[in-house]
């Protein structure tokens, strides 16, 4: 088990409460908590569960576990963009977690909580907004929703929210918080320690004790608290009574040198979903593909990707028509696991009528990212189809990539690599910084024994190249490091006055965290050309 907010493995940890050793001031993690309805914030009335008001207050507060007791001054909260839009919202923390953190939050609930079967595209843009106005407030984000339709605003958000850095995580329960047994308290208690204790920078959905990719989760059961399950894809982490077990491994990370930004308007009014069934008529499906305005279809199919073809091969000729006039047509299977694949022979008659593989994606992600693909300018049916069948948010398994293991034989210590990539940098040796790297990628977002990552160390570096190496790697620019009170990469590039890395850093999405900002002003005097790069706000 490893956390790259600080691996609570490693020899700076306390054996027996895991806080930092000599490290003094250990940061508080700042999570926005976005609410915008469903069953966790329901309260019994004359007309059944409705969605409730003052979730912070009336369930959160009362509980120690959400709560240290302490006052605490408001967080600062975008709204909206208008003039008016910057406000406050009272806060919480909580006591002191396994990990020496303590997490400070606000609930920002929405003007109109929704029951999540009511939620469309316009809901989406509303989260995803909220989310890109607070990215630079906050260290994360936990979002609750209703169950009904989570798996597809999760696969949604996945698409919407692009070169995500720092963790996003839906949640919500199967039985109303304010009921006395229910799955909700664990479900939020675990969606927080997550997004503030582990630098997982994906959209992800976390329920029963398991963290699953967004675009990978589907709703398995309606009464069950274990309600969800990802078919094609491990979860990335469990949490148990003593730990929390992440598989690194799965991780995705943005690789490109932008910065966060969001896709609003996804064109889900003009996709539709399809299930095949035997017997299905060729008008039928006709009549689908002739809804006017139609620009995208899920074919949800028998198998590894087959459907009726009939003697007359009526029906492919009805898909291959609709190809024709730029229709993008997905086939994915019907099956909770497995893979559309070419293997027989009405399959291969979708593949040569236009029809485009969707491999292992669910019904959700693959009408979410049709839905994406066909909202982004420029888009034709002709890129549609072929990024559709190529993984952008590690929706969907592409079996093309080679494999590489390591030789026999064990490798060095974490705390030994660590060491060696240290000096590297230091001495702008980018060719050894890169075989250190490719015997275990998990180490560029690893702390070293004076709580730096490797960005943290090229951000004054002597080499350009090195910290343009690791951000091309996935490399979070928004780690904080374990001294003093925990800096960005960002704030020790702008101190050391290296313009360059300032430059690349932000050309990467980072930005001062709201800790580093009177410190930063107190320092900007002496360099206000570099810190105003730096995006500090100057007098």
């Amino acid at each position: 088990m490893a956390a790259a907010y600080g691996d609570p493995s490693s020899p700076l940890m306390s054996a027996t409460d895991r806080t930092p050793l000599g490290l003094g001031h250990v940061p508080e993690t700042r999570i926005l908590v976005i609410m915008t309805g469903g069953t966790i914030c329901m309260q019994k009335s004359p007309d059944g569960l409705v969605p409730a008001r003052n979730f912070l207050d009336r369930c959160m507060a009362p509980r120690p576990e959400f709560n240290d007791g302490e006052p605490h001054d408001p967080l600062e909260v975008v709204f909206d963009d208008g003039p008016d839009g910057l406000g406050k919202l009272h806060s919480l923390r909580t006591p002191t977690s396994v990990y020496g953190k303590r997490i400070r939050y606000a609930v920002l609930e929405y003007e109109t909580l929704l029951d999540s079967s009511s939620i469309d595209s316009k809901g989406w843009d509303q989260i995803a907004q909220t989310i890109s106005r607070n990215y630079k407030l906050f260290d994360g984000f936990v979002v609750l929703h209703g169950t009904d339709s989570l798996a597809y605003t999760c696969s949604a958000l996945s698409f919407m929210l692009q070169n995500l850095g720092k963790p996003v995580i839906l949640t919500g329960s199967q039985v109303p918080f304010s009921e006395r047994k229910n799955d909700a308290l664990d479900n939020l208690l675990d969606s927080l320690d997550i997004a503030a204790h582990f630098m997982i920078p994906e959209v992800c959905l976390c329920f029963n004790s398991t963290l699953f990719r967004g675009n990978r989760a589907t709703k398995v059961s309606a009464s069950a608290f274990d309600a969800f399950a990802s078919p094609n894809l491990p979860p990335l982490a469990r949490i148990t009574a003593v730990d929390t077990e992440v598989a690194w491994n799965l991780v995705t990370r943005p690789t490109s040198l932008q910065a966060f930004n969001i896709q609003p308007d996804l064109d889900i009014h003009h996709v539709a979903c399809l299930r095949i069934f035997p017997g299905i008529k060729p008008k039928m499906v006709e009549a689908v593909l002739r809804t006017e305005g139609l620009r995208g279809l899920v074919l949800e199919t028998f198998g590894a990707g087959n459907a009726p073809s009939g003697h007359d091969n009526k029906l492919i000729q009805v898909i291959s028509d609709a190809v024709q006039r730029g229709i993008v047509i997905v086939n994915v299977t019907q099956c909770l696991t497995g893979s559309v694949s070419p293997l027989y022979a009405p399959g291969m008659a979708l593949g040569r009528a236009g029809v485009v593989a969707g491999g292992d994606m669910t019904s959700e992600a693959a009408l979410t990212k049709l839905a994406y693909l066909l909202s982004l300018p420029q888009a034709s049916p002709e890129s549609v189809a072929k990024r559709m069948a190529i993984s952008i948010r590690g929706e969907l398994t592409e079996h093309s990539e080679t494999v590489f293991s390591h030789p026999t034989g064990e490798l060095s210590s974490p705390v030994a690599q660590l060491t060696a990539i240290a000096y590297a940098i230091a001495s702008g040796d980018l060719q050894k910084v890169q075989d250190l790297l490719r015997q275990d990628t998990q180490l560029m977002n690893r702390p070293d024994y004076s709580g730096n990552t490797p960005v943290h160390l090229a951000a004054t570096g002597p080499s350009l190249e090195i910290l343009r190496y690791l951000l091309s790697l996935g490399a979070s620019v928004h780690l904080r490091n374990h001294t003093g009170s925990g800096r960005t990469p960002l704030f020790l590039a702008a101190n050391a006055g290296l313009l360059p890395h300032v430059l690349l850093l932000r050309q990467a999405g980072a930005h001062l965290h709201a800790e580093e900002l009177d410190t930063a002003r107190l320092h900007a005097s002496q360099r206000p050309d570099v810190w105003a790069q730096a995006g500090l706000d100057m007098p």
